[in-house]
């Protein structure tokens, strides 16, 4: 069985933590309503930087799972923005998550 690099293992790892991580920031974020340049400007404020193609699929999940809903609201500068924000389902998964990610950097600042 052929080995995968190290640096490519690693990659993955970060993959797929940081698309957890990112949801759940998003849904952080979305604890109010916010349309979709305000939630990559908290990103990248908070060091995470993403692309549209990374957040509009990653915010069509989370609608589609029921974490996060969308309203239309007019705007002054062009067309109406899409506002997203958290479910009371959302609001649930979001407390239960972060009990978990303090559990989680417990125990890594234990190792």
């Amino acid at each position: 069985m052929k080995q995968r690099s190290s640096q490519d293992y690693a990659n993955n790892l970060a993959v797929q933590l940081r698309k957890g991580y990112l949801a759940f920031c998003v849904l952080k974020i979305c604890s109010s309503p916010h349309y979709t340049s305000e939630i990559i400007a908290a990103l990248k404020d908070a060091e995470l930087v993403v692309v549209e193609g990374t957040i509009y699929p990653l915010l069509a999940r989370l609608l589609r799972d029921g974490l996060l809903v969308h309203e239309w609201r007019e705007s002054a500068q062009g067309p109406p923005r899409k506002y997203y924000h958290r479910t009371e389902y959302g609001d649930e998964v979001i407390a239960l998550l972060s009990d978990n990610i303090t559990a989680l950097s417990k125990a890594l600042a234990k190792l």
